[in-house]
């Protein structure tokens, strides 16, 4: 699994993930992204098999990129905070592509 770290304000303005009981507003220099899911950091950790929505959207094209996928790993604690990976469910085509671009290859 490779993994890009995105750069700043440069590659995706404040990145918004959501579930049922939590809404997140990361900013970008937080989110990982990698060619089959997102790593962030979070203040309150969120349970394994958590399905929640990723939105993100480049200041240089039209439209978001939304991604549903599904919480596969939380560590960290409440002082230091908490590290959560979330692997993309099913992306179209179109997203696929436009986070094939941000991912190292």
């Amino acid at each position: 699994m490779s993994a890009r770290k995105i750069d700043g304000a440069s590659a995706f303005q404040p990145v918004t993930l959501q579930s049922r009981q939590t809404r997140l507003s990361l900013a970008p220099e937080d989110v990982c992204i990698r060619k089959n899911g997102v790593e962030f950091r979070s203040v309150e950790p969120i349970a394994a098999w958590t399905e929640m929505t990723v939105s993100l959207q480049s200041p240089g094209e039209e439209g978001k990129v939304n991604c549903t996928g599904v919480v596969v790993a939380c560590s960290g604690n409440r002082h230091s905070g908490y590290t959560v990976s979330m692997v993309f469910t099913s992306l179209s085509k179109q997203a696929q592509e436009r986070l094939d671009q941000l991912a190292f290859p």
